[in-house]
């Protein structure tokens, strides 16, 4: 079932644990089957070295196991709830990255300082509200939730990205592979900030004007950026 989806997850997975963005087990990737509407996500605590496309566990969107032998990865709710919401998103990768993650636990967006996070993000990175305690019984589910309440107005995919606060990342894609392209974008856009701010605490947003450039050029409808 979904053979090629679950090889496609299974790759983008271990490609986060490649370009360094996880170590250990922390972090996923899913995708949905637009057709299906099943989800493929990585096994919970499964090493990436061993990862094999037959570990991967199909999912419906309610939680429901249809494929696998393996417990999904303990992020699985928070998946589903995203997907359930936002019928644009066909692939989230979670990644605890070191500057991506510094940003969540700091409590500060990321914003759009100069024409590198232009050409992928249009609005700044947001930042979700804390949890409470009393939606800690929920915590995955929860955790799902306050990204929607966050980005419930927003364009999903023209910023594919949402720090979760005092957590991590959940980077989104219109496929897996595009979603981990996604992390590891945000990652260096989190590098290239925290050095700039610490060079000059006083940076400013890009002006919008050149935002506007930057990202209507390689995504707008008179996109011009590569080879057609």
């Amino acid at each position: 079932m979904l053979e090629n989806l679950k090889k496609e997850v299974c790759e983008a997975n271990i490609e986060l644990f490649k370009r360094g963005l996880i170590i250990f087990t922390w972090g996923n990737v899913s995708a949905i089957d637009e057709k299906s509407e099943l989800v493929v996500i990585k096994p919970s605590g499964v090493p990436y070295e061993n990862m094999k496309p037959n570990d991967m566990v199909v999912l419906n969107l309610k939680g429901e196991i249809i494929e696998g032998k393996l417990k999904h990865s303990s992020d699985t709710k928070t998946h589903l709830e995203l997907y359930r919401n936002f019928k644009e998103i066909k692939a989230i990768a979670h990644t605890h990255s070191t500057y991506a993650t510094a940003f969540a636990q700091a409590g500060k967006e990321i914003e759009i300082l100069g024409t590198t996070a232009a050409d992928y993000f249009y609005e700044s990175i947001k930042l979700s509200r804390d949890l409470r305690e009393d939606e800690m019984n929920e915590y995955e589910l929860n955790t799902g939730k306050v990204i929607v309440e966050s980005l419930k107005d927003k364009d999903i995919l023209a910023s594919p990205a949402i720090l979760v606060k005092s957590h991590a990342p959940f980077i989104f894609g219109k496929d897996a592979f595009n979603a981990v392209h996604n992390a590891i974008v945000l990652e260096e856009i989190a590098k290239m900030n925290f050095l700039t701010l610490n060079l000059n605490p006083n940076s400013t947003k890009i002006k919008q004007f050149i935002l506007d450039k930057h990202y209507l050029r390689k995504h707008g409808k008179g996109a011009y950026y590569g080879q057609d």
